[in-house]
């Protein structure tokens, strides 16, 4: 997803553009919406170039047998690009602008503002997380492409053949950070070398990389289709593996022993002003670390709170720490097997999507499937996650769970977790912006506090949807949600407070019911992924700010489906365009 921009001056650029526009001559006004939109579509067109393959998910007939370049060097020009692209927004008054184009030209110019300043920190060389690297932006290339024709597998073994290089050139940047220091924490990235092993086969046949190579479309030639499949094995053979055998040994004996020994990104020289960045753009706002640790707090005592209301219901006898122990521990709470989860989770999802038209008026057309996570980066990464569908429709968005260590995973959570990743949460909003009449760069790329804090909100509409009618369901949600705000102490503790893993954990563990494998994990995704995990609290507030605001002055004429619809009818935009949005909105519904 699009890291988020922030608002201060997307909002005076607006506020600019709208006291002047009634002065614009309408021929003024159409040639400058021309010339905007020339500048618009020529970088998108920059933007697909720079990321093939996603464009190639999205439909898009760019760069088809390209990856991308992970160098230095190609980072640095694609910063000056932006440049470029900002000097040509530079020279258009947005004032003559039509209504559409302000917000487009708006949310680009903050976009590349965004980007630019990004190329400032040494983030750029730390190419992998707890949770990612460059072997695994390959091993997930599979899920992502389309393969309907001869076309698209001549394509991906193209891909294939360059995989080697790309990781090869992802290694010396790479390098380049562990000469400044720029690397993650030790404890954090224990196990991660497994991520590389699970794919150095003995024979390729059983390699990921072969897994679109299981079924010949119909409309192929079966002699076309084994010779692919043999390039292709042969490939993954002579060059892919290999590759993946020097990033092993790269990562035990370079990147291992220069792990850094302080968990936080503060520690390292200039790291406090790059989180101070890294809040300020994923949350939207300009939110400094010590306001978003103290809104954090806040929220964990009224969340705490609520939980107690929880336990009296379930008329517990023990403390706080013992329901928790009861939770976490009691089998009951805990699926069996792997495809107990998983038909529990599609149960949820199947009854929510027939919850959906009570809450929206308006549906997407695109699906959504269900598949468990790859056991090559499961054990290490959340307890489950969305991947969007493909723009053009020719692939559905997909829930992915974790089958994984299942006692740490209770069913007690699973509502919750449904509803986030997949309706109302993350599909729902997604596949609706994929379908709106927006330019591609809005309807593709994101702002992750809008996004999260949709799926953060989502959580909350199980109540009014038939979910959540045990305590222990309740407390799951409640659960959740505390562990989200859990996120804004945790995150700026470890990254701008100098807290440790352990005093995560430990927070962590005091005042939610994850299960103690879940909140290592996540607080490692934390320690390696800094700033991110502050745009859901952040989000989830606002839109429940906005919706309270509706409700006290609509009244008896608020209607929850056209609120909703309201909030998702932009896509995803910064959380100051949604306010002054949904404001708007108000004012038309009152007349």
């Amino acid at each position: 997803m699009q890291i988020a921009t922030r608002s201060r001056s997307l909002a005076l650029s607006l506020g600019v553009a709208a006291i002047a526009l009634c002065a614009a001559a309408p021929a003024i006004a159409q040639e400058a919406d021309e010339r905007f939109e020339q500048v618009m579509e020529a970088h998108w067109q920059w933007y697909l170039e720079q990321n093939p393959a996603y464009a190639t998910m999205l439909g898009e007939d760019v760069a088809g047998d390209e990856l991308g370049d992970p160098s230095i060097a190609a980072y640095d020009a694609a910063v000056e690009d932006r440049k470029a692209f900002l000097g040509k927004l530079q020279a258009i008054n947005p004032a003559t602008l039509s209504d559409d184009n302000q917000l487009n030209y708006a949310l680009l110019t903050q976009q590349l503002e965004d980007e630019i300043e990004a190329g400032d920190f040494p983030g750029k060389y730390i190419l992998i997380s707890n949770r990612g690297g460059p072997h695994l932006d390959m091993t997930g290339l599979p899920d992502l492409l389309p393969f309907f024709d001869a076309d698209d597998f001549a394509s991906y073994v193209a891909r294939l053949g360059k995989m080697d290089e790309y990781i090869e050139t992802a290694t010396e940047t790479i390098r380049t950070g562990i000469e400044g220091g720029w690397t993650q924490p030790c404890a954090s990235m224990e196990g991660y070398e497994d991520s590389i092993t699970t794919h150095i086969v003995d024979d390729a046949a059983d390699s990921v990389f072969l897994a679109p190579f299981a079924a010949k479309p119909a409309t192929m030639a079966q002699a076309r289709f084994d010779e692919l499949k043999a390039q292709a094995s042969d490939i993954v053979e002579t060059e892919i593996i290999p590759a993946l055998e020097e990033f092993e040994t790269f990562y035990r004996q370079e990147y291992q022993p220069a792990c850094r020994e302080i968990d936080g990104i503060g520690s390292v020289e200039g790291g406090q002003d790059y989180y101070a960045y890294l809040a300020r753009s994923f949350t939207t706002t300009d939110a400094t670390p010590e306001e978003i640790h103290q809104r954090g707090l806040s929220e964990v005592a009224r969340i705490r709170a609520e939980m107690e209301k929880v336990i009296e219901a379930a008329e517990f006898d023990g403390t706080f720490e013992e329901w928790l122990n009861f939770l976490r521990t009691d089998p009951q709470f805990y699926p069996q097997t792997g495809d107990e989860r998983m038909v529990e989770a599609a149960r949820i999802a199947k009854k929510m999507d027939g919850e959906m038209p009570k809450l929206f008026a308006t549906l997407p057309s695109l699906p959504y499937g269900l598949k468990e996570i790859p056991l090559d980066i499961a054990e290490k990464t959340t307890t489950a996650y969305y991947q969007p569908g493909a723009g053009d429709g020719t692939r559905a968005g997909f829930y992915f769970v974790n089958t994984t260590k299942l006692d740490t995973r209770p069913l007690y959570e699973l509502e919750a977790l449904t509803l986030h990743e997949a309706v109302p949460g993350h599909h729902h909003q997604i596949a609706l912006a994929q379908q709106l009449d927006m330019p591609p760069f809005r309807r593709f790329t994101f702002f992750t506090a809008f996004v999260e804090g949709w799926g953060l909100y989502a959580e909350s509409l199980g109540e009014e949807a038939g979910f959540y009618e045990t305590p222990y369901t309740k407390f799951g949600q409640l659960s959740y949600e505390m562990w989200r705000a859990c996120r804004l102490v945790v995150d700026t503790g470890i990254h701008a407070k100098g807290w440790t893993r352990q005093q995560a954990i430990d927070f962590m563990a005091e005042n939610s019911a994850l299960s103690m494998n879940n909140i290592t994990t996540e607080v490692d995704r934390y320690i390696t992924w800094p700033g991110q995990a502050l745009a859901y609290k952040t989000g989830e507030l606002k839109i429940k700010e906005l919706r309270a605001l509706a409700e006290e002055e609509l009244g008896e004429d608020f209607d929850i489906r056209l609120f909703h619809d309201a909030v998702l009818g932009n896509g995803g935009v910064p959380l100051s365009v949604l306010e002054d949005h949904i404001k708007t909105w108000i004012e038309e519904q009152k007349s």
